[in-house]
């Protein structure tokens, strides 16, 4: 884990090839919230709104969703996400750490089929509900760590 500062909002990012979902930690590191989800385009337009985001929110730090594979190896996914927060160095000083997301839109997917929530309303949503279960899920590491 990189070194956070020791308090403020975190930003957690579920990198998809269509869509970034975004959440938002509170201040002191309880809770994650959906955010947004952001149709992707061009890197520069997509770090455009992750800025503003980070602006807005006064996010002091980045956690990416790492999609390994199962057996804990990174694949091809895996390096686009790491090219991503390259890129996106170059653009923010802020630390970005990155999460294991093994099966957390297949987790929050299913959890919103026993929510009864339509398959419309779950593609809209899916997203940023990803990104707030990886926040999460650093989040309550961060709470155990020394």
């Amino acid at each position: 884990m990189p070194n956070l500062p020791p308090a403020g909002k975190l930003l957690g990012l579920d990198l998809g090839t269509k869509t970034i979902g975004v959440a938002v930690s509170d201040a002191l590191r309880y809770t994650a919230t959906p955010l947004e989800t952001i149709a992707r385009t061009k890197f520069t337009v997509d770090a455009a709104r992750l800025l503003e985001l980070i602006a807005d929110n006064k996010a002091v730090a980045l956690v990416l969703g790492l999609p390994l594979n199962m057996d804990g190896s990174e694949g091809p996914r895996a390096q686009s996400t790491r090219a991503f927060a390259r890129n996106l160095r170059q653009k923010t000083p802020l630390p970005i750490a990155f999460w294991d997301e093994r099966l957390s839109t297949s987790a929050v997917t299913r959890m919103l089929i026993e929510a009864d929530t339509r398959r419309d309303r779950r593609a809209e949503v899916v997203d940023k509900l990803a990104a707030s279960y990886i926040l999460q899920g650093y989040l309550d590491r961060l709470r155990i760590s020394p």
